[in-house]
């Protein structure tokens, strides 16, 4: 192997290693208060080190960014499989929940730089059209099971359902792994409760 190749696999451990340690940062102080000496600090690396890849705060998220929207695209992918609709709904909670869950817990960072009001228009833009097609997608599995239903309240629905995740995912996130499934099971009864007809 020539030394180009090396230093180049070199480069892409240490910009992943700066991307971990920023996702870190912004779990841990959000976006406003995360500064590029904290993340360089998590990294073990030296300030200078890490401008020699990202020029500061704003191109580091933009890096977890990228990151995150292909996670995400991938969890909505598996979320919302062919034949969602004809199961029954405890089984089409779980299966929706399932891989939002998976993305969040592992990329620790995500909530804190996609959630935060004090983001740049351009960083949270894919989040927010992500959410757009997440509930777009429950109302067409909402619409599916329930074809009478007027499509305005449909769509309400799968706004409100998609709020209810929002609000437990951090605690499901946060909590330690022996007790995350219970805060799943809450979730999971909060959501089939709400979404079951009557």
């Amino acid at each position: 192997m020539s030394p180009q190749p090396r230093r180049q696999e070199r480069g892409q451990r240490r910009m992943a290693q700066l991307l971990d340690a920023a996702a870190e940062v912004f779990a841990d102080t959000g976006y406003a208060k995360a500064t590029t000496n904290a993340v360089a600090t998590r990294a073990g690396v030296s300030p200078g080190t890490l401008y020699q890849f990202f020029r500061n705060k704003e191109a580091l998220a933009e890096g977890l960014a990228e990151r995150y929207q292909q996670a995400l695209t991938d969890a909505h992918r598996r979320a919302f499989d062919s034949g969602l609709a004809s199961l029954p709904l405890p089984d089409l909670v779980s299966r929706m929940i399932g891989p939002m869950i998976e993305v969040n817990i592992a990329n620790p960072g995500f909530k804190a730089l996609f959630t935060a009001t004090d983001m740049p228009e351009h960083l949270g833009a894919p989040a927010r059209r992500m959410h757009a097609a997440v509930v777009d997608r429950i109302a067409e599995v909402l619409t599916a099971r329930s074809p009478d239903q007027p499509a305005t309240d449909l769509r309400r629905t799968a706004v409100v359902a998609t709020q209810i995740f929002g609000s437990l995912l951090g605690t499901i996130v946060a909590a330690k792994p022996a007790d995350r499934s219970q805060w799943i099971a809450e979730l999971e009864r909060a959501l089939v409760g709400y979404l079951s007809p009557g």
